[in-house]
């Protein structure tokens, strides 16, 4: 049963969070109409989204009929269990379900956080080991989880999709300042992106790669101060 008639969706967001991402492509796969409130992290957070994420003081928080939530791997649980009755994201095998439970837990420990290490590395050797460790994580991921399939979740987009894809859109600003590209590496991940974006639920809330390396570069001068 639809609910976009009666009940508030509301998202406290970034428009550079890849986190936030998550939540929006999860909605829009599930045909959820909701707003999506832009927090000025830097310039003071809203009274909302420190009292609705009292612990993180982060987003994104997703505001359901009031009620808040943290952490976009729950966010997205929460969307697909909760309006369950078009587009399932999550499989219905419980192995399956185990097995894609796995790969978000890799997914979220592993990826963003290697790539973080190469845009905040101040010197070319840190730079060089953090770059072969997220290709290596990519290649994982695409050897072991990906494999010849269309989708994580087989032909069909998905709940590990969703959560893999919203990162990629920060994948311009490791390669350029880890000078590599991800295609070089792993082909079929790079497939598999491209195939994302041909979805509209993907590519009309995905963030322009240039202008997170453009906002990344603003970061590196101002909270590390490298040029």
């Amino acid at each position: 049963m639809s609910k976009t008639s009666s009940d508030e969706v509301i998202i406290l967001d970034c428009w550079a969070s890849p986190f936030c991402v998550r939540v929006k492509i999860a909605l829009n796969e599930k045909g959820i109409e909701y707003e999506a409130r832009e927090e000025n992290l830097f310039g003071g957070k809203s009274e909302l989204l420190l009292n609705s994420n009292p612990i993180y003081q982060k987003v994104p928080v997703l505001l359901h009929n009031g009620k808040p939530l943290s952490e976009s791997t729950i966010i997205v649980d929460y969307i697909d269990h909760t309006w369950n009755s078009t587009s399932p994201l999550l499989p219905s095998s419980p192995y399956d379900v185990a097995q894609a439970r796995f790969w978000a837990d890799f997914i979220d420990k592993k990826v963003f956080e290697a790539g973080r290490k190469i845009w905040t590395g101040q010197t070319d050797e840190v730079v060089e080991v953090a770059k072969k460790d997220f290709i290596e994580i990519l290649k994982q991921l695409e050897e072991l989880a990906l494999a010849d399939k269309a989708f994580f979740g087989g032909e069909s987009f998905g709940y590990v999709d969703i959560l893999a894809v919203a990162l990629t859109s920060w994948f311009y600003t490791f390669e350029q300042f880890g000078g590599f590209k991800v295609e070089d590496h792993c082909p079929k991940l790079s497939a598999w992106i491209n195939r994302c974006y041909q979805r509209d639920t993907v590519s009309k809330v995905s963030p322009d790669p240039i202008k997170i390396y453009e906002f990344v570069a603003m970061l590196r001068k101002k909270m590390l101060g490298i040029e």
